[in-house]
């Protein structure tokens, strides 16, 4: 930043995915979702730096240069559904152009027909309507241009799939039909017997709680909670009073919105970044509570709170 100022937009992330599982990642707008995912393709800004290791096999992403993430990475072992897919398809070309060219560099299918029909497999896989692939981007509404997006981040069957809100514009339907095909997506053998997996990065709690089978919660760059889906959303629930006030403030729970704005990433406290919006915080909380084990907190839920 300007002066050599940094702001550490991500911190302390330490997260596994395995094959055959979909990790949601929920929190506030800020907090570091996209940065993280941004980081594992090498598509962060040209200021922005990377420290520790994230190991896809043998492969570490973070230390792998532009070639290899272009010609072994993207696209191949890791499929990526942007955030906002208007600016990542080409404005000038149709969607069946770019599955087109998708297909024939990812895939062994050649000629022109079978391009074609393959383009609308592709586009049936993610409920894009098939009349539409002859339109351009500037055409296709915001829920289509995410429909259209899934569709090219599925072409290579990638054994890690990135998933950036890719809910987003579409109504309870469609959403439905989005996160069920990304699980198809994690529960099919690849053509070598291995499974697939995907870090899914949501706002949309119903469609992570319909979807994952673990939850990771981020907060002011951190992940505060790792927890296991059915007991994160049913019993006993979260530990962590951000991740029980995620929760909360769903219109089908309490209904009650978290107090307070998060911190600015750039002036976060030495202590607890959320003690200033919790009700449980104390004089503690002036020190950083312990990034190991699954919850990041100096006064956690027990278990026995979280059921009552």
């Amino acid at each position: 930043m300007p002066a050599g100022r940094r702001i550490a937009a991500v911190t302390d992330a330490h997260v596994d995915v395995a094959p055959g599982e979909c990790l949601a990642l929920i929190g506030e707008s800020g907090c570091g979702k996209s940065v993280l995912a941004s980081a594992l393709l090498g598509l962060l800004p040209g200021n922005a730096q990377t420290a520790g290791q994230a190991l896809l096999g043998g492969l570490d992403l973070l230390a792998a240069d532009e070639r290899t993430l272009a010609r072994t990475v993207r696209g191949r072992l890791v499929g990526l559904v942007p955030q906002s897919p208007a600016a990542h398809l080409t404005p000038v070309r149709t969607i069946r152009s770019q599955l087109e060219e998708t297909i024939a560099a990812l895939t062994p299918v050649r000629g022109r027909d079978a391009l074609r029909s393959a383009a609308e497999r592709a586009a049936e896989r993610a409920a894009f309507p098939a009349g539409h692939l002859d339109r351009h981007p500037h055409e296709l509404s915001g829920g289509l241009a995410q429909r259209a997006a899934t569709a090219l981040a599925l072409v290579g069957d990638a054994p890690l799939l990135l998933a950036d809100e890719p809910t987003t514009g579409l109504d309870r339907d469609l959403v439905d039909r989005t996160v069920d095909e990304l699980r198809r997506h994690v529960d099919e053998k690849a053509a070598d017997g291995t499974g697939r997996a995907l870090l899914m990065i949501t706002h949309d709690l119903a469609a992570a709680e319909r979807i994952a089978d673990r939850v990771a919660v981020m907060y002011a760059g951190r992940i505060v909670e790792l927890a296991d889906a059915a007991a994160f959303f049913g019993a006993p629930g979260p530990r962590h009073p951000y991740s029980r006030g995620l929760l909360d403030a769903l219109p089908d729970r309490a209904f009650t919105p978290i107090p307070g704005l998060p911190p600015e990433l750039g002036a976060l406290p030495d202590g607890c970044a959320f003690a200033a919006r919790c009700t449980r915080a104390s004089d503690l909380c002036a020190t950083r509570p312990p990034t190991a084990g699954t919850v990041a907190c100096h006064h956690p839920y027990a278990v026995e709170d979280a059921r009552v």
